[in-house]
């Protein structure tokens, strides 16, 4: 089972969080926790394993922390002992390329500004810390089939979405080129 998904960036800030086990609902147990993830995983060098046992650690016994590190993003996967170490490698792979897919070669910033696309993803990928589907054009299919319900429910929030959506392309691609 996934206990947790969480992606930090370089200096520790949570960017995405998911805990998907009743035992960490608590906020400021949350917090402490992705603190220690991104402590236990930024110290580590880049010829080291991927794999953190969770003994010793706020996660506690029979848990692994596995990593990933993707330009300046940590994605972290907390799991138990029944877990496949290379096949939740593969899950945040899963993840990491959707992401780029959805917006054309992702970016922090993307993460940043469009959270609940992301947190989309991952509902599409994982619920309740089990691996749903992993196939990326069905999760990409998924994605699109729920913006066009999206936009045919409601046009007058779907003009002001875009205009948003232009905004946000507008900064992006300004904070980019600095």
């Amino acid at each position: 089972m996934i206990y947790a998904l969480i992606v930090v960036n370089n200096y520790g800030k949570p960017r995405i969080s998911k805990f998907y086990h009743e035992g960490y609902g608590d906020v400021s147990l949350q917090q402490r926790l992705v603190q220690e993830t991104y402590h236990l995983v930024s110290k580590r060098g880049s010829y080291m394993c991927n794999f953190i046992e969770g003994t010793g650690t706020g996660w506690g016994d029979g848990l692994k922390l596995i990593y990933r590190v993707y330009a300046t993003l940590y994605f972290v996967a907390v799991v138990d002992e029944g877990e496949s170490e290379l096949g939740i490698l593969d899950l945040i792979h899963t993840v990491v390329e959707t992401v780029d897919r959805c917006f054309k070669n992702g970016s922090e910033l993307d993460v940043i500004f469009n959270f609940t696309k992301v947190h989309a993803i991952i509902d599409e990928i994982i619920q309740a810390g089990l691996v749903c589907e992993t196939d990326k054009e069905i999760i990409f299919g998924n994605l699109v089939e729920q913006k066009k319900v999206e936009r045919s429910e409601d046009p007058i929030s779907n003009s002001i979405d875009s205009g948003v959506d232009n905004i946000i392309d507008v900064i992006q691609n300004r904070l980019r080129r600095n």
